[in-house]
């Protein structure tokens, strides 16, 4: 291994220097707090590794720019915010991390489940304010309801176990179903227009690619069940937020609990409140997310789902064990590059 290969992170969180400089013995590491971008890859220097989180948008100038970087280590099961097809073409291989938040996410999934059932967003607001009347706040059990999980990975299955402790039944939609995992588990496998159709909440586990873009569009939310409730913790750009505010504001669905919604980085960015978004679909994305938060029925966590205490102990260890892996000429968890 090559004991003094710059290593740089981007997006480092105070208390994750100590887990990763402890999990790299020898390794030059620096760290810093804010994302890669034009105005910070300057940072990258001579480094041969970088890594990052989601926030930071690693596209084909950025990575043109890092001559010598041939591992980009994202801290993520994610990867869409690497441009690969760069990688590819200049060598530069991508690990990830390809589980660390089964459970964690599942947990956040059902959190928001359990919010909207028992409508606990508008009870905060209210006693907030020193109101609390129960008018308009009864809520409705989860018992026998039908959950619909669509995408059944290991996120998925975990929300499925879940449902089915709540007494739920559970349909599923995967491309790629496992019939002998819904026997033992006691789900079914249904497709997306019965899944719709026919269930009272819909939690959304699946990767965003060019396939899945808007997955859950007009047509589709005018399919699902009046009052059904809409859950989404894995990529904001599988729902088309326009149309769901729609959904919402007829009285159609009933609510969504949102930890990611498209335009998400510019409702968290403080500097946006003075940046004039560069296109008109990046306005209507704001607008949209800034009217979505106000919403009585929604709950909107800030891509969250993934943070807990343990879920990133595992998600730095396995980066350094991707990073110590390549290091050492034996990549693991590779997704783009020679190795890949």
């Amino acid at each position: 291994m090559n004991e003094k290969a710059p290593v740089v992170v981007f997006e480092a969180e105070a208390g994750q220097e100590g887990r990763l400089r402890a999990a790299l013995p020898g390794v030059e590491c620096r760290f810093v707090e804010q994302v890669l971008s034009d105005e910070t890859v300057d940072q990258v220097g001579e480094a041969t590794v970088v890594s990052v989180f989601i926030r930071s948008q690693v596209s084909r100038t950025l990575i043109e720019s890092m001559a010598n970087v041939r591992l980009i280590a994202t801290r993520s099961t994610g990867y869409d915010h690497i441009d690969l097809g760069a990688c590819q073409e200049r060598g530069i291989t991508v690990s990830n991390v390809p589980t660390y938040g089964e459970n964690t996410v599942a947990e956040h999934a059902f959190s928001l489940i359990l919010a909207l059932s028992r409508r606990l967003g508008v009870v905060t607001r209210r006693i907030s304010h020193g109101d609390f009347s129960l008018g308009g706040l009864m809520g409705s059990d989860l018992r026998s309801k039908t959950l619909g999980v669509v995408g059944a990975g290991n996120i998925g299955l975990h929300v499925i176990r879940i449902g089915r402790a709540f007494g739920m039944e559970v349909l599923a939609y995967d491309a790629h179903p496992h019939p002998l995992l819904a026997e033992v588990l006691g789900f079914r496998y249904v497709s997306l227009d019965e899944l719709l159709t026919s269930s009272d909440v819909i939690t959304l586990h699946v990767p965003y690619r060019p396939e899945t873009h808007h997955l859950i569009d007009r047509d589709r939310l005018m399919m699902m069940k009046p009052g059904a409730l809409l859950i989404n913790t894995a990529r904001g750009a599988l729902v088309d937020t326009a149309a769901l505010l729609e959904a919402l504001e007829s009285g159609r669905l009933g609510g969504a609990g949102l930890d990611v919604i498209e335009g998400e980085e510019l409702l968290m960015e403080e500097r946006q409140m003075f940046h004039i978004p560069e296109t008109e679909e990046r306005m209507r994305q704001l607008l949209t997310g800034h009217a979505l938060a106000r919403h009585e029925n929604v709950i909107l966590t800030p891509h969250m789902a993934w943070y807990s205490r343990e879920a990133i102990d595992r998600i730095l260890d396995v980066t350094a064990l991707n990073i110590r892996s390549f290091l050492s000429g034996t990549p693991l968890n590779a997704i783009a590059g020679d190795e890949a």
